[in-house]
């Protein structure tokens, strides 16, 4: 149940010579078309959707989100899978612009080289959004890429803070904290690091004695906090970047003896579970289904002309989820 959003270049020249490998699902017309488009007002638009690796559940729900809101709009979705590879998103973005669509929604594998092909369809064109993630490597959050028409995603510093703001509450005494990173490369490790720390320093009393990688999985989640453990056993709070990794922290806090407790991030069904027997303390409720079909209402409002002026950022709400208000987070992947 990783969530992808990889850093870094990769180059993109290669890329945008090979020919699209798509998997191609398309959302069929239930309506009889859009006003206020392109041509004509009888027209029914069509969008693309370039989506990450539907292997993987959370992008797979941001696909199910769209795919509803496009049917709920009458709006054709051509959905797309990269399948996590930089090169085949890049050509399946060249063959959404070559069919001529009318918009494309990106769920970016990696911010530098999507600022190509946002570039690209632009210049075609064609009206550019993004999803769960973020255009040009240097942009900051509240400075989306100019030739994008929105973003839509989750507010990761935010998360960070949540998380920081339930670790306090779980701990109130302060205490030893070890905190679980996911993959390298992953600007993740940073983005819901940062407020997180922040949230400790301003109470006091606690120490982060050991940052390791658990690589975004319950299995090396698991081995990263039982080596922490041998070092420490007197932690008192594991925070894991993501719900996975926090669930084999979990289970290496079990198999210790451990008091430690767990807070994740993701509100994945794993992490939901783990709270309701009590294996991690809280996490962080995330909603890509929502975050989905938001993307494909804004697109069409651009398309429409509802949707005007220079991009903004929106972040859905992604509240703070323990046993005591765990039924409010209904996961959606």
């Amino acid at each position: 149940m990783t969530i992808i959003r990889r850093a870094g270049a990769i180059t993109v020249g290669v890329a945008l010579a090979l020919a699209a490998g798509a998997c191609n699902t398309e959302s069929p017309s239930t309506g009889s078309g859009a006003a206020g488009t392109k041509s004509s007002s009888a027209k029914q638009l069509t969008i693309g959707l370039a989506n990450q690796q539907e292997s993987v559940t959370f992008p797979a729900a941001i696909a199910a989100g769209a795919k509803k809101k496009a049917d709920e709009l009458g709006v054709k979705l051509i959905s797309l899978d990269s399948q996590g590879d930089q090169a085949k998103q890049a050509s399946q973005v060249q063959d959404l612009i070559a069919q001529k669509v009318d918009g494309i929604i990106l769920v970016p594998l990696s911010p530098g080289p999507a600022q190509a092909l946002v570039d690209q369809a632009a210049n075609a064109g064609v009206a550019v959004g993004t999803a769960h993630g973020y255009v040009g490597a240097d942009r900051k959050v509240d400075d989306p890429y100019p030739k994008l028409k929105f973003i839509v995603d989750e507010n990761e510093l935010g998360a960070g803070a949540t998380a920081g703001k339930m670790a306090v509450e779980a701990a109130p005494n302060g205490g030893k904290v070890a905190v679980i990173t996911g993959a390298a490369g992953f600007v993740e490790n940073t983005t819901r690091v940062t407020e997180f720390k922040k949230a400790l320093d301003t109470k006091g009393g606690f120490k982060i004695v050991a940052t390791q990688p658990g690589n975004w999985t319950k299995q090396d989640g698991q081995s990263a906090c039982q080596n922490i453990l041998a070092a420490n056993p007197d932690v008192s709070l594991f925070y894991a970047i993501s719900d996975d990794m926090a669930v084999g922290c979990g289970a290496a806090i079990k198999s210790a003896s451990s008091k430690a407790k767990v807070i994740g991030i993701g509100g994945a069904k794993v992490g939901i579970a783990a709270i309701k027997d009590g294996t991690m303390y809280g996490t962080v409720c995330y909603k890509p289904a929502d975050e989905g079909e938001q993307a494909v209402q804004k697109m069409y409002d651009a398309l429409t002309g509802k949707l005007t002026g220079a991009p903004q950022t929106t972040f859905y709400d992604t509240p703070g989820v323990t046993k005591a208000n765990v039924d409010t987070c209904v996961p959606q992947w």
